[in-house]
């Protein structure tokens, strides 16, 4: 039964997943359709890259927030607070009567993504055991996809209907899960780790006592004293503030590495094909209605991409899907990048190759895409960890906004061309996979710090995994 909580749990959590998916997804279809662009009188390659970026400035002030206010409010209440944004920003944005109003909508309904987006993954992983965390952190990333799917073919849908309704609707239906966070909410647990680390033991024994219900006494007990020993372990070494993480080597080092691999997230050039798939389906003679079908095929493969990423998640670890990720990318946007600078429109072959490149490069993204959300919500402190998640996914939307903002005008200017500048920054991305990222897979949060080299944590693990083996031992005799 108690697995079974940490599963649902993890699930629904994920709805943040989803809305982050449903939101970047509609914007695509809503900006392509000639109801929404005759509505607001036709509005300029710049105007269009303030609505889409808006959506990642917005983002970007949530992971600000949560910088400050997450550790306060805890994990429930972070996702609580940003559920309620989400609804104001998703009504806004039905309502618009002008684009101001369509970009405040996109600004706040950012903020609640940036809130959520820097939160669940790792309230997810601190609810799980060791061996399930990157499933159930990568959960996330599986529910953006089914969130980009919805919000596609919805899109697609209300293409056919005439009148502000095709995209007023859409638009609207971003409401549909965040009310059930909203109330959904109320029925999980706070995080044992997050009141462990505000002292609060008991609550912390109880809460971990329900998700590790029906195991080993003896091991949950194990796991409650390395949480608690961790957190002392922490203390030991002097004062914790905001500035510790960057002023403690070994915590500088796993901030380094979190924020490297979210970048690495947008730096891929996924988010230019994503908001802009039409665009750049348009480049190549294809209708916008053509385009959102064959972006909502794309999305659909991508959500059986994602279970199987999933799955091998906990077979291969985080390093190495990282490494073929980041190759396989570069090779699917240089063939099109290629192909772009020679492209016929009257070759049907060619342009048919150049769609197929974008759904080889989706494939690729998936263990990037899983990974980037996994990576930084399990190597953290828990005492810093509500900051650091925030500051990874800071970067996220930050790197999001500028390309959000600038492709566009790219796109008219140089067209694919503009595929280079990701082919060069996905072989950067390899190489510092290759030569800086340790494995994580396997390890519980509190040995984190003995992977990254806090030894008193090192010391206390040695003695945890000695009590571990007198306890195997003593159940196989018995």
């Amino acid at each position: 039964m108690g697995r079974a909580t940490t599963f649902l749990s993890a699930v629904f959590l994920a709805l943040g997943g989803f809305l982050f998916g449903y939101d970047s997804g509609i914007i695509t279809s809503t900006i392509a359709l000639p109801t929404f662009v005759d509505s607001f009188g036709k509005p300029s390659d710049t105007t269009i890259g303030g609505i889409v970026s808006a959506f990642q400035g917005g983002a970007i002030l949530g992971t600000i927030i949560n910088m400050f206010a997450a550790d306060r409010l805890g994990r429930r209440r972070t996702i609580f607070a940003g559920s309620a944004v989400s609804c104001l920003g998703a009504s806004l944005q039905a309502g618009a009567v002008s684009i101001p109003m369509v970009i405040v909508g996109r600004f706040i309904g950012g903020v609640a993504v940036g809130m959520l987006t820097s939160t669940i993954p790792m309230y997810a992983g601190e609810l799980s055991e060791a061996k399930f965390r990157g499933i159930l952190s990568g959960l996330l990333q599986w529910m953006l996809s089914w969130g980009f799917l919805v919000a596609q073919w919805l899109g697609y849908g209300c293409s056919f209907v005439a009148g502000s309704f095709s995209w007023r609707f859409p638009l609207a239906f971003q409401n549909v899960p965040s009310l059930i966070l909203l109330v959904g909410i109320f029925f999980l647990h706070e995080s044992p780790r997050w009141l462990m680390e505000k002292d609060r033991h008991e609550e912390a024994r109880a809460v971990l006592d329900r998700l590790r219900s029906g195991q080993d006494r003896d091991l949950v007990e194990l796991e409650l004293q390395e949480i608690r020993e961790a957190i002392l372990a922490d203390r030991a070494m002097g004062d914790i503030s905001w500035k510790s993480i960057v002023t403690r080597p070994t915590w500088r080092k796993r901030l380094l590495l979190g924020c490297g691999v979210q970048a690495f997230g947008p730096l891929s050039g996924i988010n230019v094909i994503n908001y802009y798939g039409p665009r750049i389906y348009g480049i190549l003679g294809i209708s916008a209605q053509t385009s959102l079908m064959i972006i909502g095929i794309n999305g659909a493969l991508s959500i059986i991409y994602c279970t199987i990423g999933l799955w091998l998640l906990e077979k291969v670890g985080r390093v190495k899907p990282l490494i073929v990720s980041a190759a396989g990318l570069a090779a699917a946007l240089l063939v099109n990048a290629v192909q772009g600078q020679y492209f016929d429109a009257g070759n049907g072959n060619q342009m048919r190759s150049m769609v197929a490149m974008n759904f080889i490069f989706s494939l690729f993204y998936t263990p990037l895409g899983i990974i980037s959300w996994v990576y930084p919500a399990e190597i953290f402190p828990v005492e810093v960890r509500a900051l650091g998640n925030a500051i990874t996914t800071f970067t996220n939307w930050a790197v999001n906004l500028i390309f959000a903002q600038f492709t566009p005008d790219a796109l008219t200017a140089i067209e694919f061309k503009y595929f280079y500048v990701f082919f060069v920054f996905n072989l950067f991305a390899m190489l510092c996979y290759i030569f800086f990222y340790p494995e994580t897979m396997g390890r519980t949060l509190e040995q984190m710090d003995e992977l990254f080299g806090d030894h008193p944590v090192a010391v206390k693990d040695m003695v945890i995994a000695e009590r571990e083996k007198e306890i195997v031992i003593t159940q196989e005799a018995a």
